[in-house]
């Protein structure tokens, strides 16, 4: 039986992506930092819940500790993301940029991603088939910036994430470290605009023996750098 976490799961990506490996037969955590939420999610999905903050070192180690207590971990998910808008909504060009949205936004995609895959390595090591996804997005993409979207910590922070996915995935040959983006989807990061599925994260938190690994995805298959 495969266990997967997948952070920031209570709504959005994390919580379709929660359904939909629950149904292939997955023990799936619903890691939220609200209890009251991420239990309610976790009971309809019937899946299990776990109370973490990506952005808090003791909420991180004490979610590893509840789930090496009850067997360990195969599959991780990156999933917790967020993006910093102005009071009015609108996106944060550069002239509007300032160093505490880049921290805001980088305590979280960036930051988080680093403090939960480094509190999971240990309980991934011991699993048959370690497998960590992490969700990232077209807007890393160095060869496409400048088109369109004028944002610049979202896109930077998960330019970053491209960056420590193909750093951990040379570090740990065993195992299977992606990226990919899962489209333009409804999600309260984006007002609930969009319309792709999270198919692609489904994909590579299932990939084989043969699977691809220090990659950048979506589900038409490899994204440029």
């Amino acid at each position: 039986m495969t266990t997967t976490l997948i952070t920031g799961a209570n709504k959005g990506l994390g919580h379709e992506t929660a359904r939909r490996l629950t149904a292939a037969g997955h023990t799936v955590y619903v890691g939220a930092r609200n209890v009251e939420r991420g239990s309610a999610a976790a009971a309809a999905l019937g899946a299990r819940f776990v109370q973490l903050d990506v952005t808090d070192d003791a909420s991180v180690a004490a979610a590893a500790a509840t789930i090496e207590s009850d067997g360990g971990l195969d599959v991780l998910i990156n999933n917790a993301g967020i993006e910093v808008r102005s009071p009015e909504g609108g996106i944060i060009g550069a002239a509007e940029l300032t160093a505490d949205v880049m921290r805001e936004v980088f305590e979280t995609n960036v930051f988080g991603l680093v403090r939960v895959t480094h509190a999971f390595l240990p309980l991934l090591e011991r699993s048959a088939a370690p497998v960590v996804v992490n969700v990232s997005s077209s807007l890393a993409s160095l060869a496409q910036a400048g088109k369109g979207y004028p944002g610049v910590a979202y896109p930077a922070s998960k330019t970053t994430v491209n960056m420590l996915t193909v750093q951990f995935a040379k570090a740990f040959p065993r195992m299977w470290i992606n990226a990919v983006e899962p489209g333009y989807t409804a999600t309260d990061l984006n007002r609930h605009e969009g319309a792709q599925t999270v198919e692609i994260i489904v994909r590579m938190a299932r990939p084989g023996p043969d699977g691809p690994t220090g990659g950048y995805f979506d589900s038409a298959g490899p994204l440029p750098w």
